[in-house]
């Protein structure tokens, strides 16, 4: 669980921009969306808890 908390925390736009977060280049989350969405899923083993579009973490 801690790698793949690690690669999500890796691979989310603003780190991988370095912080220039444009609409352009902001496709796939923060790092700190993408490590939450994550654990939301591993804790409930539910996919109907990751609707990412209503945006409640």
């Amino acid at each position: 669980m801690e790698e793949a908390i690690n690669a999500a925390n890796a691979i989310g736009d603003d780190t991988l921009t370095r912080g220039q977060v444009s609409e352009r280049n902001f496709t796939h989350g923060t790092s700190e969306q993408r490590m939450a969405w994550l654990k939301r899923g591993m804790d409930t083993g539910d996919v109907g808890q990751c609707d990412t579009f209503s945006g409640a973490v």
